[in-house]
């Protein structure tokens, strides 16, 4: 099974995902990544040095101030992402923060497996529930609870 994992880093902090995507691009060769702009194309020539010809499907979006984040957001309400890295950039206020917010809350309410720093998607990537094919994320009763509320 194919997971589908959404890379985005803000600009002082791309080269740290890059260097994760790196270290551990055999666990991303089986999956298919969805990243921001700029930071896609770097992951893409990271991952072809890496691993060559095995280098993984990276479907390059918006850069997340032009739409990239709400695009990413959009797929996890979808159901059609299985993890986020977001390396963020929390020094500094973005100029598209609400799209930051809405991406980091979206990936809450859905319980998208979510890291923000190294050492927690190096545990997510790593963990063998990420491999195993049986493991459904459970979806939150408040989603369904929501949708069916009466006005």
């Amino acid at each position: 099974m194919i997971k589908n994992i959404a890379l985005v880093a803000h600009d002082a902090r791309k080269s740290e995902l890059v260097s994760w995507v790196r270290f551990n691009a055999q666990s991303c060769k089986n999956c298919k990544l969805f990243c921001t702009g700029t930071t896609g194309r770097l992951i893409e020539t990271a991952l072809k040095e890496e691993l060559g010809p095995e280098c993984p499907e990276i479907i390059k979006l918006l850069s997340g101030p032009l739409g990239g984040d709400a695009q990413i957001s959009s797929m996890i309400a979808e159901r059609k992402i299985d993890m986020l890295v977001f390396f963020c950039d929390n020094l500094i206020m973005q100029g598209h923060q609400n799209d930051v917010m809405g991406l980091t809350r979206l990936a809450s309410l859905y319980n998208i497996p979510f890291a923000t720093n190294r050492s927690t998607a190096d545990f997510l990537i790593s963990s063998p529930l990420f491999t195993d094919e049986s493991y459904q994320p459970i979806i939150p009763a408040c989603i369904e609870s929501y949708k069916n509320r009466k006005l």
